[in-house]
């Protein structure tokens, strides 16, 4: 089926003359190497209609993986199925991710597929931003971090100037509430797994949502968007890493008698603008704070040994 093609990509890319720099972790924008500037999202039309989007994301040492999405990109089309796979390196400033298909030029942004040789279509490379990113907080809510100060958390510490670092929990608890909270994954194009830009956001401290740079990967429940140990999402909206993104959460606490539970908590979340989990029963707390109990709890921001940056935090007492 022509949908089910996995291309090899020859990529040249046009970014500023610069060494390779093999610092593990970056946090700034301003600050990445060349393979930052291919790694990305891509999307367009091959074989005269067909939309396809395409991951291509940086293993470090001038090193790449790529999939290709049937349908467009994820949350953005993708059809959920025939993803294809690909790999490669950079020499003399030209990327080969290959596979057993066909060939992608890419020159400033814009992949050109060839099929036996043949030209099939292009796919642009894209920057895609959240629905709710920059979500100003009403009236009626707590505003936990605005980038001023970190005295609403225990352990909370300011980085780059304006932006809340993982490792610490609020000092004001919650029952039922609605949070927005926006993060930005550190580019770790060396790390694999769950070292690679880990956190996690702990409703009530007893409930993980990871936070981790899963762009590109299957979509797990240890992956972002997945509830540790219990739902992955429906969607693996992660954008790629230094890339602003957010999370939404609708949270039900759970119901309690006589020091017994009687309604498990229920959960929706958007990341990204996208629905990942809609009314999801969480059935038992998650490891790695505090245990499931009755009455409200914190916010944690997870230190794992990973700068994971956080912003606009705010939530709303339902």
């Amino acid at each position: 089926m022509k949908h089910q093609v996995l291309f090899s990509l020859l990529v040249f890319v046009a970014v500023p003359a610069m060494a390779q720099d093999n610092n593990r972790t970056i946090l700034d924008p301003e600050k990445v190497t060349p393979d930052y500037h291919i790694q990305g999202e891509y999307f367009g039309e091959l074989f005269d209609d067909q939309k396809f989007g395409m991951h291509v994301i940086a293993q470090g040492d001038n090193r790449f993986k790529a999939v290709v999405y049937p349908g467009g990109l994820p949350g953005d089309g993708y059809v959920g199925y025939d993803r294809s796979f690909g790999e490669g390196s950079t020499e003399d400033r030209v990327t080969k991710v290959s596979s057993e298909s066909g060939d992608a030029l890419i020159q400033d942004g814009v992949a050109e597929v060839f099929v036996d040789d043949k030209s099939v279509g292009t796919l642009r490379r894209v920057e895609r931003k959240s629905k709710t990113l920059g979500k100003k907080p009403p009236e009626e809510a707590v505003v936990l971090f605005d980038g001023s100060s970190a005295d609403h958390f225990t352990d909370g510490r300011i980085m780059m100037q304006d932006l809340l670092l993982a490792g610490c929990e609020s000092k004001q608890k919650f029952n039922d509430h609605s949070l927005h909270l926006e993060f930005r994954l550190p580019y770790e194009a060396y790390d694999r797994g769950q070292a690679r830009g880990n956190s996690g956001v702990y409703i009530q401290g007893r409930y993980e949502l990871q936070v981790l740079d899963s762009f590109g990967l299957e979509g797990e429940n240890n992956e972002c968007g997945g509830i540790y140990s219990i739902a992955k999402p429906k969607v693996n909206a992660c954008f790629p890493p230094l890339t602003w993104q957010t999370y939404d959460i609708d949270f039900k606490a759970a119901r309690w008698e006589d020091g017994e539970k009687v309604d498990n908590a229920r959960v929706t979340i958007q990341h990204n603008g996208i629905v990942i989990h809609k009314d999801l029963e969480l059935n038992k707390g998650t490891p790695g704070k505090y245990a499931e109990e009755e009455g409200p709890g914190c916010l944690y921001l997870q230190g794992h040994g990973n700068q994971v940056m956080y912003r606009n935090i705010w939530v709303v007492e339902n």
